[in-house]
């Protein structure tokens, strides 16, 4: 199905009705939010991280596309908000793929649009994507969650230095650091005879630089994907718009992101599920996104794994489930870090939301993503949950209930001052043999019991 040129999306970034950044927060965000969120009579109940309403998530879904439509998307580098119309926005929807391949060879994965309660189990993109990560432990890390064999596909953390240089974004360090990078996941992949496995890569790569610095087979391949962020919110930049350009002949798979937060413009958790959607429905022609990277953050503990973020999540999945498929990714980013108890039942919380509505898996951002504390082990604990909920064919009730229980385990870490940040990498994994500390292998194993009993039979 053909959808609009982007060369036509870019005339419309320059030509579309201008405007500032501070009207387009109150006049096309804020205030067509609320009134829409009242019209389409939309509410949530605080205790049900998963919603069981399918008339409040179809009109959820119709409130986003309502968004989308009256509202469009702001070109922040241009002070112009890109506009569509209703029949563009839904062939957009409808051209969205239902397949997609990623990676070669043996390591090859298809990404399927998942339905609500699949039976098929979601795939595992593991890593922590984005979280700042020293060079020295940068390949132990890949490795880490490379070698367990749940894995389907990876992400990473960032380079912030090479060799001691602080990389700035849009200098040539930006390009060392991003071919870096894709370099030692590269060689991560071929030392752990799994070269052909599929990334979602080039972190380091801040601007339209460093992306276009690895637009090669040598770096990310055809069957990689990268990232074409959307700001909050519905708010792109030329630089994203360069990103989508780019991978447009070159062939790479664009991730589209909209990190909605819960509890800003859009209020809460209603108002942010109708602006993730609006989000993603736009993405399909700004991003000329392949799939959806889900990842709302509450405006106060950011991780992915508080109740209302949970609910957007749950929420937004089901609403293309039930009304245009396509296939969407969810980030976990708990508030915990390796080797404590609460990043264990969060994953397993967040783990359970995302596949039981409908999503596969990535991460984990451990530790809000903001340190290197994460570890291939939680990374292995996210795809056993996610296995388990589909190979028990738990319902969304049943669900919910596990989840309430989980929370109570961790729910207090959101009140403490410093957060729950664990420690780094390499204080939580034997870097000569790459496996976890006896510790933190005695916890996983020991919450994974607990878990059992709780309800999910099939760990």
């Amino acid at each position: 199905m053909d959808i609009i040129p982007y060369l036509e999306i870019l005339d419309r970034s320059k030509t579309g009705p201008q405007i500032m950044k501070n009207n387009w927060d109150m006049e096309y965000v804020v205030l067509p939010v609320q009134q829409i969120v009242k019209k389409y009579h939309l509410s949530w109940d605080k205790t049900n991280p998963i919603p069981q309403d399918d008339d409040l998530i179809d009109r959820l879904f119709q409130a986003g596309l309502e968004l989308a439509y009256s509202s469009g998307v702001y070109c922040i580098s241009t002070e112009r908000i890109i506009q569509f119309s209703q029949n563009e926005l839904v062939q957009a929807m409808q051209a969205m793929p239902q397949e997609l391949i990623m990676g070669t060879g043996a390591e090859t994965r298809v990404l399927f649009s998942r339905q609500i309660m699949d039976a098929r189990p979601p795939l595992v993109w593991a890593g922590n994507p984005g979280a700042p990560t020293p060079q020295n432990i940068f390949i132990p890390c890949v490795k880490s969650w490379v070698q367990e064999t749940i894995v389907d596909l990876i992400t990473c953390g960032s380079i912030t230095h090479i060799d001691g240089r602080a990389v700035e974004s849009g200098t040539p360090l930006e390009i060392f650091a991003a071919r870096w990078e894709l370099t030692q996941l590269r060689q991560a992949l071929k030392d752990l005879s799994r070269p052909g496995m599929g990334m979602l890569a080039g972190q380091s790569a801040v601007t339209e630089i460093g992306d276009l610095a690895i637009a090669h087979p040598d770096y990310l391949r055809k069957t990689d994907a990268h990232l074409v962020a959307m700001f909050n919110e519905m708010i792109i930049d030329q630089v994203n718009l360069s990103r989508a350009l780019n991978s447009l002949d070159y062939g790479m798979r664009n991730a589209s992101l909209a990190t909605v937060m819960v509890g800003g413009l859009a209020g809460d958790a209603p108002g942010a599920a109708v602006v993730q959607i609006a989000s993603f429905i736009l993405a399909n022609l700004v991003c000329r996104a392949h799939y959806h990277l889900l990842h709302p953050i509450h405006i106060r503990h950011v991780a992915t794994s508080t109740i209302p973020v949970m609910w957007v999540q749950s929420a937004v999945t089901q609403a293309f489930s039930r009304n245009a498929p396509c296939i969407i990714v969810a980030d976990i980013y708990p508030k915990s870090g390796a080797l404590t108890r609460e990043l264990l039942y969060e994953v397993a919380a967040n783990a359970i939301a995302i596949t039981v509505s409908g999503g596969h898996l990535e991460g984990v951002g451990s530790a809000d993503g903001l340190y290197p504390n994460g570890t291939g082990l939680e990374a292995r604990w996210m795809g056993e949950v996610g296995h388990a909920v589909s190979r028990q064919n738990l319902s969304l009730n049943e669900a919910n209930a596990l989840i309430m229980q989980l929370h109570q385990k961790y729910g207090h870490v959101f009140q403490q001052a410093s957060g729950n940040p664990g420690v780094a990498f390499d204080r939580a994994y034997d870097l000569q043999t790459l496996t976890p500390l006896p510790a933190w292998d005695r916890m996983y194993q020991d919450v994974k019991s607990g878990i059992r009993k709780m309800g999910l039979s099939a760990l």
